[in-house]
């Protein structure tokens, strides 16, 4: 079966869906994109993640006007043109066409004009079964997160950076790769925002250090202050990141996944710790109790 597209607010399959190529997004990378995981046909915190890409198309693009992003009716028909009940759901924006003068860039119309809205379904894959039980290990870049980078704190298109890093630490027999800022402090993980536990406190680097508002970060941390656990936004220092009790990872996808070697260091036991499965558990109660699952 041919997949079905969301494009501009029609469904339609994707091999119909094509941009121009004079793109923003194509010619610029100038884009934002949002990764989403739709379980019962409904995606957890969709709300959270238009917020998140709106304001960050009103920082870096334009903004998005009402009605211009799928809804989630749009969600539902996109899952039932490609007959899935779960989802890895990616939503992207890219800047309207990007036109010449003269042969020179108009600068001014960079991200000005219609925006490109796509979305797409793909199967969920399966965590590898020892994942859990075992947890991930992880390369610390040599390459550095800087506040001065306008594109830090968004989820952008412009990518490649994330991927090669991610690439050295696959190449190194490692799952992720996790960015220190240049002041030598903890940002986060290409694709994952970062936890860290010690003496039963959960501590994660703040949002102006920058890092990523990920969705399952700000799920993780009210988790903690309704159910009684400690937790503070703080720097984190290498030494510390590297003498935690436990360590963990979110994104929407992989959700809470635990980390039990970075590089050739040894995690507490090398075993997922006991706040990480317990924050395991409440995180996937929550995506069940928000995605309609019953069980």
């Amino acid at each position: 079966m041919e997949p079905v597209v969301y494009f501009n607010g029609e469904l339609m399959s994707a091999d119909r869906a094509a941009v121009s190529v004079y793109n923003g997004g194509w010619l610029h990378g100038a884009g934002l994109f949002e990764t989403m995981r739709a379980e019962n046909r409904r995606v957890f915190r969709l709300d959270r993640h238009l917020k998140r890409l709106r304001a960050s198309a009103k920082c870096l693009l334009t903004p998005i006007a009402d009605g211009a992003l799928p809804d989630e009716d749009s969600v539902n028909r996109l899952l039932a043109g490609n007959e899935m009940s779960s989802a890895r759901i990616r939503l992207t924006v890219t800047a309207g066409d990007v036109r010449f003068e003269r042969g020179a860039l108009n600068d001014a119309e960079v991200g000005a004009g219609a925006l490109t809205v796509c979305m797409t379904a793909a199967p969920l894959a399966e965590r590898p079964s020892g994942v859990s039980r075992a947890g991930l290990a992880v390369l610390i870049t040599r390459y550095r997160q800087s506040p001065d980078d306008p594109l830090a704190g968004h989820k952008s298109i412009s990518y490649l950076p994330r991927l090669v890093a991610l690439n050295e630490a696959r190449q190194a027999g490692c799952d992720e790769a996790l960015w220190f800022t240049t002041a030598n402090f903890l940002a986060e993980g290409s694709i994952s925002n970062v936890f860290i536990v010690k003496r039963g406190t959960l501590i994660t680097p703040p949002l102006d250090t920058p890092v990523l508002p990920g969705i399952a970060r700000a799920a993780i941390l009210g988790v903690c202050s309704v159910g009684g656990l400690t937790s503070c936004e703080r720097p984190i220092a290498i030494d510390e990141l590297l003498e935690a009790d436990e360590v963990f990872l979110t994104n929407a996808i992989r959700e809470v996944t635990p980390v039990s070697r970075i590089e050739r260091r040894v995690i507490g036991d090398g075993r997922p710790g006991p706040v990480t499965l317990e924050l395991q558990e409440h995180y996937r109660r929550l995506v069940r109790e928000e995605c309609g699952i019953d069980g």
